[in-house]
């Protein structure tokens, strides 16, 4: 059997170039010239009889029967990527997480040392970004964004949706005689009024153009903040409920309105590149993320993978 396979050197090229979809950048990965790389392509194609990659002015794209081929392919030496880390220790201990601030506090956070304590020789590192931060979804094992979608091809699994409704602090609402109207709520301070999520709500509350300017203009960009000052007693905040469960149960904030909105563009996602999918220690990350969510009543929809089916 190994005698019919063409020589490793040139698999190994086709499964860089088929990544990359460039020569050159596959040389750059493998210590090769382009020229070297294009001579492994070349010997490839002649041992196999077709061609596998279609050369385009500026570009170049994978036939069908080399698209066929590349599946296999990079899904094999993926595999055997991760049994030699596995083996070295390499990286097969450390799970990177890199996650947007508000799920990494109000749920990671308080959640994390159970899946420690289940899995005890993985070290678990949380790399959070930013309010303003775009994820850097090339530098983490998973990462968990909100606003910006993961690289074309990721692995991704629908976490908790975007839904949104005003949350107050008890005693604000009880100064002014309780939160029953949206004109009680425009009475008091507005967090983040120019939060797009607000028009959103007040527009299916039945108040399209509500008057939100003599409020101060602040953009937290993080649910975490926002909620924060909602505690305090500094005004209404709009806000996701899933993520304010223990605040809402404990009655530190009230929900003053049934309604709640959901952004049809917008949730919160967990992602990873498609390379990683026979990683241990992301399918155990994974596999105890949506046995949480749904311990919590939320129905998980099945990944690009499955992973939740």
């Amino acid at each position: 059997m190994a005698q019919s396979l063409p020589p490793l050197p040139a698999i190994r090229a086709f499964e860089a170039v088929s990544r990359h979809l460039s020569f050159t950048k596959a040389g750059e990965e493998l210590g090769m010239t382009q020229a070297a790389v294009s001579y492994q392509i070349k010997l490839l194609e002649e041992k196999l009889g077709f061609a596998v990659f279609e050369r385009k002015p500026r570009k170049i794209e994978l036939t069908a029967k080399g698209a066929q081929l590349a599946e296999g392919v990079v899904d094999g030496f993926e595999r055997l990527r991760t049994a030699f880390e596995d083996v070295r220790g390499t990286h097969a201990n450390e799970l990177v997480i890199n996650s947007n601030t508000t799920f990494a506090m109000n749920w990671l956070g308080s959640r994390l040392f159970e899946f420690q304590m289940k899995n005890p020789d993985l070290a678990v590192r949380i790399v959070p970004y930013g309010p303003w931060e775009k994820p850097t979804f090339d530098c983490a094992d998973v990462t968990i964004s909100a606003c910006f979608p993961p690289p074309e091809g990721s692995v991704t699994l629908p976490l908790v949706k975007a839904e949104f409704t005003p949350l107050v602090a008890p005693e604000l609402a009880a100064n002014i005689g309780g939160i029953h109207t949206l004109e009680d709520l425009l009475k008091i301070p507005i967090i983040d009024p120019g939060d797009p999520w607000w028009c959103m709500w007040f527009t299916a509350a039945g108040l399209p153009d509500p008057d939100l300017s003599r409020w101060p203009e602040s953009r937290m960009g993080s649910q975490a903040l926002e909620a924060n000052r909602a505690l305090a007693g500094q005004g209404a905040a709009i806000l996701t409920p899933y993520f304010c469960r223990d605040a809402l149960q404990s009655g530190r904030l009230i929900q003053p309105f049934e309604l709640v909105c959901e952004h049809p563009n917008e949730s919160w996602l967990l992602s990873y590149p498609p390379q990683n999918k026979n990683s241990r220690k992301i399918r155990l990350f994974c596999d105890w993320v949506v046995a949480e969510l749904k311990k919590d009543g939320l129905e998980v929809p099945a990944g690009s993978d499955g992973l939740a089916a």
